[in-house]
């Protein structure tokens, strides 16, 4: 088992963050043409798939209350 970095998991967070951005920029174009429907639904998807994974390692760096 890897031991936990959270400088690494910081980087990661902002490299998708960076993706997530640039995928917003894209659907945002395409959006101007509707014959792009499939590749926007596309990337769309991609999008949430992002922001998931951006949440759970924002979580990772919250530390656990002890009970």
């Amino acid at each position: 088992m890897e031991a936990f970095d959270p400088a690494a998991v910081t980087e990661r967070i902002a490299q998708l963050r960076r993706e997530h951005r640039a995928l917003d920029e894209s659907i945002h174009r395409l959006a101007a043409n509707p014959d792009d429907d499939l590749e926007a639904k596309r990337l769309k998807r991609r999008k949430l798939q992002i922001k998931d994974c951006i949440a759970k390692l924002e979580n990772l760096l919250i530390p656990d209350e002890p009970a």
